[in-house]
């Protein structure tokens, strides 16, 4: 017993809840696969909608049918959708259609994918005007150029933030906490 060396012992491989003895596939849930021919179709239903003045409707239909299995292009598909059906409707109608939205069945968790798409959408806005066209500056510090040189990715972004303030507003910062955790990505 003396010549044990108590620190080489693997104490994780006798504690049966240890992380390193749970199965970490069972904390994501199982999505259905979706190819990007179908989450394109789907885009042209809800862009179809919108064309029809349904922007509630459109949103709605957007925000119920997530393509959680579908590949990365199918994913920006989506993603492009719901960004065009959030800079198709005016301010003052923001509040109201989130608050019908929110008292339908279902609705707290399609305010909660709705929060998904506001921070992927911030995340690609700003992704694309920070990291492209970065001019060094003789002062030392780097000057941003958006693309085209106008403000396309401000304004997208101005959209979002509205959008993300109304939706705190009605479905409170538990949305927030709730799409922090969840493991199904958009």
């Amino acid at each position: 017993m003396a010549n044990v060396n108590w620190r080489t012992i693997n104490i994780d491989a006798l504690d049966p809840d240890s992380p390193a003895n749970f199965d970490l596939s069972t904390l994501t849930p199982d999505v259905t696969p979706i190819s990007s021919a179908d989450v394109q179709s789907l885009a042209g239903q809800i862009r179809q909608l919108l064309r029809g003045g349904d922007n509630q409707g459109a949103l709605q239909g957007a925000l119920e049918n997530v393509p959680y299995g579908a590949d990365e292009k199918g994913k920006d598909i989506h993603l492009a959708t719901v960004l065009e059906i959030l800079q198709s409707i005016r301010q003052a109608d923001m509040s109201p259609i989130l608050s019908q939205i929110y008292s339908a069945p279902g609705g707290t968790e399609a305010l909660d994918v709705l929060m998904k798409y506001i921070y992927k959408g911030m995340s690609q806005t700003s992704a694309g005007s920070t990291t492209k066209n970065v001019t060094p500056q003789a002062t030392g510090f780097s000057q941003i150029h958006a693309r085209g040189g106008g403000e396309g990715g401000g304004q997208a972004m101005s959209v979002l933030l509205s959008w993300h303030e109304k939706l705190v507003e009605i479905a409170g910062p538990g949305s927030i906490v709730r799409v922090m955790t969840d493991r199904r990505t958009v």
